[in-house]
């Protein structure tokens, strides 16, 4: 991926490139054109030649282009990128979904020119001619509503087509702050977006339609950002603080010992899961504590874990030896369930919670945590902490990340992991975005599978914010690893083998 890389400061291994909302993107361009006296119309020719070149780059063999345009700036980029393709001998076919006559400013002098050269508006008919290569300059940044009538046919024609897409700015239809589809977007091969990745690229929906990521400053100086906070970070996978070598002298003792909490009746696959991850993750020792009746099943799978197993609290001699608890898969929300988590809570042991384990806090509204926590959501479980529902949540994901820290977390020390196509991870002053969504990973038991890994490498001495960025990018990349290429079929145990060479 092109883009800006900052480091996160003087001291932090991590490396991101930051992610802007559109409303800050547009607050950078005017200073550019306001402060820095580049004109608008130099910035809208810049960003047609980004695309053009993208367009020339991998669709090298392409003789027809056709370019949709709708009304605004996006639009005028739109025109630049036509004339650009018909300068160079592509066949163009232009149509507007606007009234030529309602472009205004940059816009309009970039349909002029398009016009002075030699092309041709067409209106929309409501049929999309032949072509090679589809670019999209319909809808830009400031969507803020639904899709309809001609705009939403247009954009399903061209998910219709078996025809190449490259978007301007943002696949039409998608907002470029929340990842959302309002409506209808378009699917796009190629996203070209300029000045600053936006948010709503990178989540929810975003992964979907955008295709390949494609950052153009548009020449404006890196100096200048700076004033700028980042709004978001995405995650850079080469350069992720690695686990540090391990000394030669070593013992299982130096690498922590991760207690795994759950497996009730008829669940005890979920703590095995956990227990798996961990135990590839590279924790030193992991225990289960679990209903009766699953100990030998779990031994007998894996039989470098330690079992326990209880109709009653845990032992606090087994809280005193652990290190770090994972609590969740497979818990159940009965009164054994609560119990054990009570039993967690107040052990002050560092802690990663997860599935049953949230379900529960949903329904007892805890007090916010003060020790070393790692909570790891879906939207559902999301939905239920914060007393709304999935949909709330999908429309803002950074914000219910952020509001779930809020009301959950009391210091610096927890984080908070909002599971989905681009996985948030926010630790109260940054949200880092994953790069990985892949739905390869849609099947049970992966959420167990991070859970377990996470708790496994905050056993191995990093932060609960390390931890969870390094889990989030290794759990994914080992699921791509164990796919193989392959769109169906992955099992959760799978990506556990492959843990070990990941990280």
């Amino acid at each position: 991926m092109s883009g800006l890389s900052h480091p996160v400061g003087p001291t932090s291994p991590v490396q991101t490139t930051p992610l802007y909302t559109p409303e800050s993107v547009i607050r950078i361009e005017q200073r550019v054109i306001h402060d820095e006296g580049v004109p608008g119309y130099t910035l809208m020719r810049r960003a047609g030649q980004a695309v053009f070149d993208c367009l020339a780059r991998h669709y090298p063999e392409a003789k027809q282009v056709l370019v949709l345009c709708g009304a605004g700036n996006n639009a005028g980029d739109g025109y630049v990128v036509a004339r650009l393709a018909r300068q160079h001998g592509l066949a163009v076919s232009l149509i507007s979904l606007a009234e030529v006559e309602r472009l205004k400013g940059d816009a309009a002098l970039a349909c002029r020119h398009w016009r002075e050269a030699g092309g041709e508006v067409l209106p929309w008919s409501g049929a999309l001619p032949e072509c090679d290569v589809m670019v999209d300059a319909l809808l830009g940044t400031g969507l803020r509503r639904e899709v309809r009538g001609d705009w939403a046919a247009c954009i399903a024609q061209i998910n219709a087509r078996a025809k190449p897409v490259i978007a301007v700015d943002v696949p039409s239809g998608l907002s470029a702050e929340t990842g959302c589809v309002q409506g209808v977007a378009v699917e796009a091969a190629h996203t070209v977006t300029f000045i600053g990745l936006k948010t709503g690229l990178f989540t929810a929906a975003g992964p979907a339609h955008c295709g390949q990521h494609h950052l153009c400053t548009l020449g404006i100086e890196p100096g200048l950002f700076d004033a700028y906070p980042a709004d978001a970070r995405l995650l850079d996978i080469g350069r992720t603080p690695l686990l540090p070598p391990r000394r030669k002298e070593a013992h299982k003792g130096d690498f922590g010992h991760v207690l795994v909490v759950g497996g009730n009746t008829g669940m005890a696959g979920a703590a095995l899961l956990a227990a798996g991850a961990a135990l590839r993750g590279g924790a030193g020792l992991v225990s289960v504590f679990t209903r009766p009746g699953h100990g030998m099943m779990l031994t007998a799978a894996r039989p470098e874990l330690m079992v326990h197993e209880g109709d009653g609290a845990i032992s606090p001699a087994l809280l005193a030896r652990c290190s770090h608890i994972v609590i969740g898969p497979g818990l159940g929300r009965d009164d054994w369930a609560r119990q054990a988590l009570d039993a967690c809570l107040a052990s002050g042991r560092p802690l990663v919670i997860d599935a049953d384990a949230l379900n529960l806090l949903a329904a007892s509204h805890p007090a916010r945590f003060k020790a070393p926590v790692v909570l790891t959501p879906h939207p559902g479980e999301a939905a239920r902490l914060l007393a709304t529902d999935t949909a709330v949540i999908q429309g803002g994901r950074f914000q219910a990340a952020r509001r779930l820290h809020t009301r959950l977390v009391a210091d610096g020390e927890g984080v908070v992991v909002l599971k989905g196509a681009g996985t948030l991870i926010d630790d109260g002053v940054h949200v880092d975005v994953s790069p990985l969504a892949d739905g390869v990973m849609a099947t049970a038991g992966m959420g167990d599978v991070l859970a377990g890994l996470v708790a496994a490498l905050m056993a191995q001495g990093l932060t609960p914010a390390e931890a969870a960025r390094v889990g989030v990018l290794a759990h994914a990349l080992a699921a791509q690893k164990a796919a193989g290429g392959r769109r169906r079929g992955l099992l959760a145990g799978d990506v556990i083998e492959c843990l070990p060479e990941v990280l």
